[in-house]
């Protein structure tokens, strides 16, 4: 039989075991997922020390509650884990920046270049911004240049989620990665261009 001390009063994130449960009567189902069906509250507690297990309140909005049969440190180390899968495939792709000049100098372009494209291997979407000065508001068209020489530089490893758009002073562009078992599919190869025939090169002798 697991020890049963004093049983602290559940988190916001927990579930009410055992003797936190204060309700008369639950709608039991067992370690199976089989119905038991109504019963006393405190019925369903015995039954539950008899089998070595917990009886976990999981469904407290019910009319009954639901209260499952359970090994309670098992099911929440395996809720957990879970959770924490989840926790990383969200952050797993996130939304990066980079910011570049109107004239900006080729050092910098290419410094700039590298990190888009560590983000994008990453597997994140990154934001391309062109921060306009002064009177640089008035050649858009400079900025436009630089992200669509961005997305060409990269366009082996990345597609333009959203064209070159104007917001406030600045001009963004977002790149999405393609997924590395998709590259190569994305464009066409080039055809190598066909040596000319001899009669050709004759004549043009």
């Amino acid at each position: 039989m697991r020890r049963r001390g004093r049983v602290p009063p559940p988190t916001k994130t927990q579930h009410r075991i055992n003797e936190q449960i204060r309700v008369r009567q639950v709608r039991v189902i067992d370690e199976s997922g089989e119905q038991l069906g109504i019963m006393e509250t405190r019925q369903a507690l015995d039954l539950a020390k008899q089998k070595d297990l917990d009886l976990v309140l999981v469904g407290p909005t019910a009319s009954p509650p639901v209260a499952k049969l359970l090994d309670y440190g098992k099911w929440r180390y395996e809720q957990q884990q879970a959770e924490k899968e989840a926790r990383k495939k969200a952050k797993r792709q996130e939304m990066k920046s980079i910011k570049f000049r109107v004239k900006i100098d080729e050092h910098d372009y290419q410094t700039k270049l590298g990190h888009v494209r560590r983000f994008l291997e990453a597997g994140h979407k990154v934001k391309v911004t062109i921060m306009f000065r002064g009177r640089e508001m008035a050649h858009p068209e400079l900025g436009k240049k630089i992200l669509d020489r961005v997305a060409e530089d990269l366009s082996e490893i990345a597609v333009v989620e959203m064209k070159p758009l104007m917001a406030g002073r600045d001009m963004n562009m977002v790149l999405a990665p393609i997924p590395p078992e998709k590259r190569g599919k994305a464009r066409p190869e080039r055809e190598e261009a066909a040596p000319p025939a001899p009669e050709q090169e004759a004549a043009q002798e």
